[in-house]
């Protein structure tokens, strides 16, 4: 029998191994990680995450060919194919602060499967990495064989979160990166094998390394991009009296381009984008292209300006204060049927209106308090280190009440943000909500999920981003 590990048991790893044991019950599959707790959540019936149609797949699986647990050395040891899914965070400090990637984690995952391996493996990237890391952790590896031999695969991960299971059930492609030896070509040749299970073999993609590695950050940097365009087009479309939605369908239908990506937010967030193009930018530095390096950072330039012209058009709305005033958030997820808070722009949002002074109640129907607060309570970057890692828990933001209920979040308020565009929110009874809020009645759209007609006819002032304006809003001076 086959055996797979992965080392890391999250948002990456605890999906993508349960959907390889569910398609290949011949293959023995550990996820194993340190903390306690998540392993022991996922041995639970409260997965550590959400993920629709996760549950399912893990239940079907688990205690046959799917193992979870904090047994490192024993699962690394005894197999045949090894998967390092940890973090790879954004630096904090020392060489390349704020944009390279913090490879500790690999490192220290590397010299571990030196020291407990047994028999010849096949170790894959399964993290999203900088170029040439799998070079540095060949290194590793080989000076510390003991006559074993490795093979270094990168299988960067295409997912979405909110769509994974289907993404992993029927992907666009599978990516597997290797030595161009025979060895390393056997090596992608016993990955492949363990895809095709279930992927058609057309979309699995052989390529060197190198291109595998620099795929993954280049994808995530051209779909970070395109959200970045249209965001750059709805600042454009508010000072015109375009609409941005129905600018972007015009542009979507150009073949060439596609509709994917398109939509006007309040911004991106996510474990990747930033992360991805941070270091893209730290590799384009450190190879001697500024002029490439400059150009993937005006894509993070405006995913920021986005979120701050959105604290800003709040503000000034209300009379250029916010002070003392109770705001209701609606969304704290980065984005739907994700329980996912890394990076999203409610952090940013949120914290821009309690510099103001504000009074928040938030509410999310995937995300805890105790994580809104430490989100809230966080430095940049630090949330991408494990827990033990990260600051204490902080002292609740005493500005900052979460609740359990978008009537709650509501009551009394006087305006709504919609940060992430979790299907409830369209259905909401804004009449009931109008009724108990303060006048006027401010609506922040953020996502652009509800009506504007609709809400205005009840009575709201209403801002969408890069939608035609409401006459208050046309009133205002403009922001920048």
């Amino acid at each position: 029998m086959v055996k797979i590990c992965c080392i890391g048991a999250g948002y990456v790893g605890g999906p993508t191994m349960a959907v390889i044991a569910l398609k290949c019950p011949e293959i023995e599959v550990a996820v194993v990680d340190i903390s306690v707790s998540r392993i022991t959540a996922w041995n639970s019936d409260a997965l550590p995450i959400y993920e629709p149609g996760l549950d399912e797949v893990v239940k079907k699986c688990r205690g046959k060919n799917l193992f979870f647990s904090t047994d490192v050395e024993k699962h690394v040891s005894e197999a045949d194919i090894v998967f390092v899914s940890v973090n790879t965070p954004t630096k904090t400090q020392g060489l390349g602060a704020g944009k390279a990637a913090d490879l500790t984690y690999w490192e220290s995952a590397a010299r571990m499967i030196a020291d407990v391996s047994k028999s010849n493996k096949i170790v894959v990237e399964k993290s999203t990495v900088p170029v040439k890391t799998a070079e540095a952790i060949e290194k590793i590896l080989t000076h510390n064989s003991k006559g074993i031999d490795f093979q270094i695969l990168s299988n960067p991960e295409f997912l979405a979160e909110g769509t994974a299971i289907q993404d992993l059930f029927n992907p666009d492609r599978v990516l597997i990166g290797g030595r161009e030896t025979p060895e390393g070509q056997k090596a992608i040749a016993a990955l492949r094998d363990v895809y095709a299970h279930w992927v058609p073999v057309d979309r699995i993609i052989c390529s060197n390394l190198w291109s595998a590695e620099l795929s993954k950050l280049a994808a995530n940097a051209f779909l970070a991009q395109r959200i970045s365009s249209v965001n750059a087009m709805s600042a454009l479309c508010e000072a015109t009296g375009a609409d941005v939605s129905q600018v972007a369908h015009a542009v979507g239908k150009d073949t060439r381009i596609g509709p994917k990506f398109l939509n006007a937010s309040v911004g991106f967030g996510g474990s990747c984008f930033q992360k991805d193009i941070l270091n893209l930018v730290y590799i384009c530095e450190c190879n001697g292209l500024p002029e490439v390096a400059n150009y993937w950072k005006q894509v993070i330039k405006i995913n920021d300006y986005q979120k701050t012209r959105f604290v800003n058009w709040i503000v000034s709305s209300m009379f250029n204060t916010v002070s003392g005033k109770k705001i209701a958030i609606l969304g704290f997820a980065f984005k739907k049927d994700t329980g996912d808070t890394r990076e999203t722009p409610a952090i940013d949002v949120c914290k821009g209106l309690l510099g103001d002074k504000a009074l928040l109640s938030i509410y999310d129907p995937q995300v805890n308090e105790e994580q809104i607060q430490r989100d809230l309570a966080m430095k940049k970057f630090d949330w991408d280190h494990p827990v033990h890692l990260q600051p204490m828990s902080p002292t609740s933001i005493k500005q900052v009440n979460v609740v359990w209920d978008a009537y709650a979040a509501t009551k009394d308020a006087h305006g709504v943000c919609i940060l992430t565009e979790w299907d409830e929110f369209k259905t909401l009874d804004y009449q009931r909500i109008y009724d108990n809020m303060r006048k006027p009645a401010f609506i922040f759209d953020g996502r652009n999920v509800v009506d504007e007609a609709k809400l205005r006819a009840i009575g709201f002032i209403v801002y969408s981003i890069g939608k035609p304006l409401d006459q208050w809003l046309k009133d205002m001076p403009a922001v920048a």
